[in-house]
């Protein structure tokens, strides 16, 4: 009679507990561990269908004419930003100077914060992919839109809320810019501490340069955090940061979710695309799959080859 009772106890309590629980990624999840959700079992809107991150198959995109450049405003500004690990992320807190507006955007949007994600795995620290490929880091600055600045004023689209703007990030050559945010990891290893960076930069300091932001795709989905709300309007960038890979390491060796384990592949698993379009600009670039004009190069030397004959 007590083992039933206990089992009808423990029963009850796992409900209680898996309620009481915070969120967390997969490697974090521990087996017969309650206190951490994964990302199958976060709750809010994560399991609705308009949600993010998803791969981008770029010969299924359509091109969107609207889509031209964005109008930045504040991005050259530099500051001593403060950096913060909250946990899950290293997130940079913006203040309220920064703004983008154009761009496909139906209003003014204000930069609140940026922050990454990012792997061990040089091929693996992206959120989102491109054609399957993924990206040793992705970087999220995310805006919120100004109100009474939208082109139509009768319009209530709360699905375009937020606008965060993703970029990929390869390793590559040292980038300097980026080298005052990496300085100052160490002093934020545990979470919930913050730290201001020793030296100025701007936000256009981390960016592409502009040329190279006319390129880019967009949908409409969701956060990529708990509660997941869907209310994201997404800009991914073609053309890749690139930081060497010692500081794309640094951001594994240096942060920590916890006083144990290290912050690493802090990334929510691809979502289903389902019905929604993805749309490109019209800028000039690459608009094939990244794998195939490598596959096209041999076709078209044997079709040059036959009408020189």
């Amino acid at each position: 009679m007590r083992l039933l009772l206990a089992l009808l106890a423990l029963a009850a309590a796992r409900p209680w507990a898996r309620a009481a629980s915070h969120w967390c990624y997969q490697n974090q999840v521990k087996p017969s561990n309650w206190t951490c959700l994964g990302p199958d079992l976060w709750g809010d809107s994560c399991q609705m269908d308009q949600q993010s991150p998803i791969n981008i198959a770029t010969a299924k995109t359509e091109v969107d004419l609207n889509l031209r450049p964005f109008s930045f405003s504040g991005y050259d500004k530099k500051q001593k930003w403060t950096v913060q690990n909250n946990g899950h992320t290293v997130m940079v807190l913006l203040g309220d100077e920064a703004t983008i507006a154009e761009g496909g955007l139906a209003a003014r949007y204000r930069a609140k914060q940026l922050h990454l994600h990012w792997s061990e795995v040089l091929d693996w620290g992206s959120e989102h992919s491109l054609d399957g490929d993924r990206f040793a880091m992705e970087m999220h600055i995310v805006h919120e839109k100004e109100k009474g600045t939208s082109r139509n004023a009768k319009a209530q689209d709360s699905k375009d809320e937020i606008a965060v703007l993703a970029f990929m990030v390869e390793a590559g050559a040292r980038n300097e810019n980026f080298q005052p945010l990496v300085d100052v990891l160490s002093n934020i290893s545990r979470p919930n501490t913050n730290t201001t960076m020793r030296n100025s930069i701007s936000l256009l300091d981390l960016l592409p340069k502009q040329e190279k932001l006319r390129r880019y795709f967009r949908y409409l989905g969701s956060l990529t955090t708990p509660g997941c709300d869907e209310t994201v309007v997404w800009t991914v960038f073609q053309e890749p940061i690139q930081l060497h890979k010692d500081q794309i390491l640094a951001f594994s060796n240096k942060l920590y979710y916890d006083n144990n384990q290290k912050m690493t592949d802090n990334i929510r698993p691809l979502q289903p695309r389902g019905q929604r379009v993805v749309y490109r600009s019209q800028a000039p670039g690459r608009l094939l799959p990244w794998s195939l004009p490598t596959l096209l190069a041999p076709t078209l030397t044997c079709l040059t080859a036959g009408f020189l004959r």
